[in-house]
């Protein structure tokens, strides 16, 4: 789809409520007893899922990106229009490598990084059963931490888009204190030319907080793609340095 300009982006954060209205969670209600009912709720499973053509095994404490929609969607976007042949990629918050693998079909050069231990293991195993392994690296870190002094032609990043405290490993997936913060002050020093990142949030998130932290740094973003479900909206934004609102 086409691009949606920085004024579009906020006004998507703006008009996609932080809950879903009444409708919204009565679905996700018969959406949750649905996933209770056959198994599909519990995370502390090994299983294998099929994203199209690549397979992903996923195991305990790292979330599905199939089921949960986020990571399919995001992963969707890595194709001609995003990953330039040759590129240098960060896929920030592996997970279960779904994104990592998509990129490898095409960039030069992968990392991968995750906070959960797990989520690096996972990411790892996948790498090696779609055979890219050559081409994709994974780091356990928190954000940028991991990443030194490297610079990257796209950052790819399924963040925590619920604020507050996380639990534990696993739900540093779901929540976080400050990411966007963070995220957004890092992420100029980690870019090439030209580079930029792509971002993924959900109405069910704090998406204005992330927009204002971008804006913070002076970070162009224009919407790369929408998706609506019944209690749920995603968008997937293209962000860059002010100074390159066309970067790639």
């Amino acid at each position: 789809m086409a691009e949606q300009s920085e004024p579009v982006a906020a006004a998507w954060a703006a008009c996609a409520p932080a809950r879903p209205g009444r409708a919204g969670r009565f679905i996700g209600r018969l959406l949750r007893r649905a996933y209770q009912l056959s198994g599909t709720d519990r995370y502390d499973a090994v299983h294998l899922e099929w994203l199209h053509s690549t397979p992903l095994l996923v195991i305990p404490s790292v979330f599905s990106p199939v089921r949960l929609r986020t990571g399919a969607f995001l992963a969707a976007q890595l194709d001609a229009r995003t990953v330039a042949a040759e590129a240098a990629v960060l896929d920030m918050g592996t997970g279960s490598g779904v994104c990592a693998v998509q990129a490898a079909q095409r960039a030069r050069r992968v990392l991968a990084v995750d906070v959960n231990p797990a989520a690096v293991r996972c990411a790892t195993i996948n790498a090696l059963l779609n055979r890219v392994e050559s081409r994709v690296e994974v780091r356990h870190g928190d954000l940028f931490d991991s990443v030194g002094g490297e610079r990257f032609d796209l950052i790819v990043f399924n963040p925590p888009f619920v604020r507050g405290a996380p639990r534990d490993d696993r739900d540093r997936a779901w929540r976080s204190l400050d990411v966007p913060e963070r995220f957004a002050a890092g992420l100029p020093r980690h870019l090439r030319p030209g580079g930029c990142a792509l971002v993924l949030l959900s109405s069910f998130g704090d998406a204005q907080h992330f927009l204002a932290q971008f804006a913070r740094q002076r970070l162009h973003t224009v919407v790369l793609a929408e998706r609506r479900f019944f209690n749920e909206r995603l968008a997937v934004l293209r962000v860059a340095p002010a100074a390159q609102p066309g970067a790639p």
